[in-house]
């Protein structure tokens, strides 16, 4: 945070991403699009596609209700907060200087060389305030992180079911298959239930907090 930038409000305890239990999510049911060439929804609105035509699991609008699901995160707020590079859990802007957008990564450098860089990231990006507490309270962070710095951070995918035909002629229910992440622009995409919007990491450099 520069020195222009007001000062922040404490972080909240509960992540502007996180589910809860009165925000239902859905995962279908799903049928076969009317080309046969990939899922949709039987009464399906124009809102339950993104932009590039991906489908999106369904979720209720309720933050603050009932109790909050850490693990569930909610599909429309994390893919808001990535699209507009907000932070995850206060969901003001993300802290940026000269070199990036702050982003607070569980440390998997071991996963493939070069790592972060051109991961592909569902978490959204963070603020230095929110950062600092949620290394307090998130056991999955204290077991190992990284801060990097993001200078070009670019919308490439996303994070969901993946389904298939049915291999019975006389269900033609799509079947899931498991979780996978796949480009937008994938062979496979219009498979898939999208949960989480991907961002590929360009540029990073490391940095503390």
């Amino acid at each position: 945070m520069n020195a222009s930038q007001p000062p922040r409000q404490p972080a909240p305890t509960v992540p502007y991403i996180a589910t809860w239990s009165a925000e239902e999510r859905s995962a279908g049911p799903v049928v076969l699009r009317a080309d046969g060439r990939g899922i949709a929804y039987r009464d399906e609105v124009p809102h339950d596609r993104d932009a590039e035509g991906v489908l999106w699991m369904r979720s209720g609008l309720a933050r603050g209700r009932g109790k909050p699901s850490f693990g569930a995160v909610h599909p429309a707020r994390q893919r808001r907060a990535m699209r507009l590079l907000l932070c995850q859990v206060c969901a003001e802007p993300a802290d940026r200087d000269a070199e990036g957008v702050l982003w607070l990564l569980g440390d998997d450098r071991d996963d493939w060389p070069g790592w972060p860089e051109e991961m592909g990231a569902t978490h959204p990006p963070i603020c230095r305030p929110c950062a600092l507490v949620s290394l307090r309270l998130c056991p999955y962070l204290r077991r190992g992180h990284a801060v990097y710095r993001v200078a070009s951070p670019e919308v490439a995918g996303a994070h969901g079911m993946l389904f298939a035909p049915s291999p019975d002629p006389a269900s033609p229910r799509p079947v899931p298959l498991g979780p996978a992440l796949l480009p937008y622009d994938g062979p496979l995409t219009p498979w898939l239930l999208a949960a989480q919007l991907s961002v590929r990491l360009h540029h990073c450099t490391p940095t503390t907090l």
